[in-house]
């Protein structure tokens, strides 16, 4: 038996771990745009990155060096340094190389605008800022934000029937360019549990594709997706089954956050498929109705135009049957197995329902057991208006 109780520091909550976030000059008006996230003894790293053949160079970077350890992440927004050729890795050496010697295999994230050198002598001198005693696991999450409106942190307490007990934290960052496929997306996690490298590993891809892999925000796959747990056992104590449902719960509410947080957004919508031939089947058709434009702009005007997501369901490609098919607005059914619901009594609830900033659609195919749970949201002129002025 174990018991597992929310609390606050981020990645700041499991012993040993120090964050904090600073203005480099990065962003305008001191906004801060730097973060490290620091750990007092040595962590096991555990991770996972983009599909997106155009690899951001601090991925690049980080698999060159192979790094099983390291005690420190230093994390800048506004600059992705992706598509910046050997120079970018050049210059991530240059700037790890200017950082105190006790700091052991540092490795460093990216994420910003594509295409543009990394502004390395602010950035040399925003790491000089940066006190390792210091918990301040809000600033920290503040300095990684792109286009996001909030902030996106957890973390858990896990306690065992004796007594004992450990933590996990993470802070992420996340609000365009988001269609996780691994994994502009980042997430951090910190943990003092006392749990071995290849079973982190494990655990940590195991979550991925109902956690991140399973949220869509636009359809588009950043260059620099990391999701990054680091260990350093401080606690002595571990336990499987509750290390891995406090991983999978942090990481869908981060997953969850971000798709709230979607650029421009109005909605949080879960897309819940079951009755698919398999889960396979399942994913897709909730992953194609998660990055529709008809979908999307239909939520956004809050119109519960059901015959989209009957026409996206047959476009998937897999497995469908008008007469099999039901579709449901939270618990409002429009449509049953070939039945048509939406009378004008029906349509008004089904309309009052989207409405709500967040609720289920859910489509049962009717002919066998696959299920799949994505998480989307709506697409409105916010989000064209950032993105068009994404660079100024």
């Amino acid at each position: 038996m174990y018991k597992l109780t929310k609390i606050e520091g981020g990645v700041c909550a499991a012993d040993g771990f120090y964050a904090d976030g600073v203005s480099a000059g990065l962003k305008a008006k001191g906004a801060k745009d730097m973060a490290f996230v620091y750990s007092d003894t040595l962590c096991e790293i555990a991770s996972t990155f983009t599909t997106n053949k155009m690899t951001a160079a601090p991925i690049r970077h980080y698999k060159q060096k192979g790094y099983f350890q390291t005690n420190f992440v230093l994390i800048n927004s506004k600059n992705a340094n992706a598509m910046t050729g050997k120079e970018g890795i050049t210059d991530i050496d240059d700037i790890l190389d200017t950082l105190p010697k006790d700091i052991i295999n540092p490795v460093m994230s990216s994420t910003g605008v594509i295409g543009v050198r990394l502004p390395k002598e602010k950035i040399i001198t925003g790491a000089k800022l940066f006190d390792p005693s210091q918990k301040n696991p809000n600033a920290a999450a503040e300095a990684i934000m792109t286009t996001d409106t909030f902030s996106k942190q957890i973390a858990y307490k896990v306690e065992l029937e004796d007594g004992s007990s450990f933590h996990i934290g993470a802070m992420a960052k996340g609000a365009g360019m988001i269609n996780p496929a691994m994994a502009t997306m980042l997430c951090f996690i910190t943990t003092d549990a006392a749990v071995e490298k290849k079973e982190m590993q494990k655990i940590l891809k195991e979550n991925l594709a109902t956690t991140f892999n399973a949220a869509s925000v636009d359809g588009d796959t950043s260059t620099n997706d990391t999701v990054m747990l680091f260990s350093n056992a401080k606690s002595g104590v571990y336990h499987a089954t509750a290390f891995q449902e406090a991983l999978h719960n942090i990481m869908r509410f981060l997953a969850r956050e971000m798709v709230r947080d979607g650029e421009g957004a109005t909605k949080l919508v879960t897309y819940k498929v079951t009755g698919a031939k398999d889960d396979e089947e399942a994913e897709i058709v909730a992953k194609t109705l998660s990055n529709s434009l008809l979908v999307k702009t239909a939520l956004y005007g809050e119109d519960p135009n059901w015959g989209r997501i009957a026409s996206t369901v047959g476009a998937s490609g897999v497995t469908a049957f008008e007469d099999t098919l039901s579709i449901s607005f939270d618990d409002i059914c429009v449509y049953e197995a070939g039945v048509l619901h939406f009378d004008k009594e029906m349509e008004a609830k089904a309309s009052k329902v989207m409405k709500k900033s967040e609720f289920t659609i859910s489509c049962d195919l009717g002919i066998n057991e696959g299920a799949f749970t994505a998480f989307g949201c709506d697409l409105g002129h916010e989000y064209v208006k950032i993105n068009a002025d994404y660079r100024t």
